[in-house]
């Protein structure tokens, strides 16, 4: 595994605040992100992605910071001009099985693992970094400062969410295309009233409670 270099790197993006690496390495740089770690339901899902630097896409943000309709136009935007993207999940049996933390890095490994492109680093939104096999870094709050990183955050908040609507057709009593599976007082109120669907997570306490 290649080591880090003492070097500082910075990505000029405009308008967005500058981020500094600690470590700085030729080749192509994924980034990860994940959606759906804290509802009561469903998979949590993550994306990996390679922009092209010669095809760079405007308005790339944190998912949670854009309205829906334009995390929509911007997820085909990404899945047009990127090198390459990957998105992968880990299902409510694995969230169960072995944790949701646990369950979120074996997706984001997974989103890595699909890419067409093998980078040569990865930069991770968060604190805790997936086993993988390159070099790779956890940036806090990298959705808002690292394109890639915000690119994938869209990917997977705009799967996660195109999830939700499906769900939401098979068990409409439980609202799921308005909260997303989030533990509102209206998915709440409806899991003490109808339990727990297949398709919720029995380990988090809220459907714990009514099974």
């Amino acid at each position: 595994m290649p080591s880090k270099k003492s070097s500082k790197a910075k990505i000029a993006v405009p308008g967005v605040q500058q981020v500094a690496f600690s470590w700085d390495l030729p080749g192509l740089m994924a980034g990860v992100d994940e959606a759906g770690r804290g509802p009561l339901a469903g998979p949590v899902v993550a994306a990996a992605v390679i922009l092209d630097d010669l095809r760079p896409i405007a308005g790339l943000n944190d998912s949670k910071k854009l309205t829906a309709a334009r995390r929509e136009k911007l997820f085909d935007e990404i899945r047009a001009k990127a090198l390459c993207c990957s998105i992968a999940q880990a299902s409510v049996e694995e969230i169960d099985e072995i944790n949701i933390l646990q369950a979120t890095l074996l997706a984001m490994r997974r989103a890595v693992e699909g890419l067409r492109l093998k980078p040569a680093k990865v930069l991770v939104d968060g604190n805790r970094l997936p086993v993988l096999d390159v070099l790779a870094e956890a940036i806090v709050k990298g959705d808002a400062t690292v394109p890639a990183i915000s690119a994938a955050s869209i990917l997977a908040k705009v799967t996660r969410d195109r999830w939700c609507a499906e769900l939401d057709a098979q068990y409409p009593q439980y609202g799921f295309a308005a909260h997303k599976g989030y533990g509102t007082a209206v998915h709440l109120a409806a899991l003490e009233a109808h339990g727990a669907c297949p398709a919720h997570r029995k380990t988090f306490a809220p459907v714990t409670r009514v099974l």
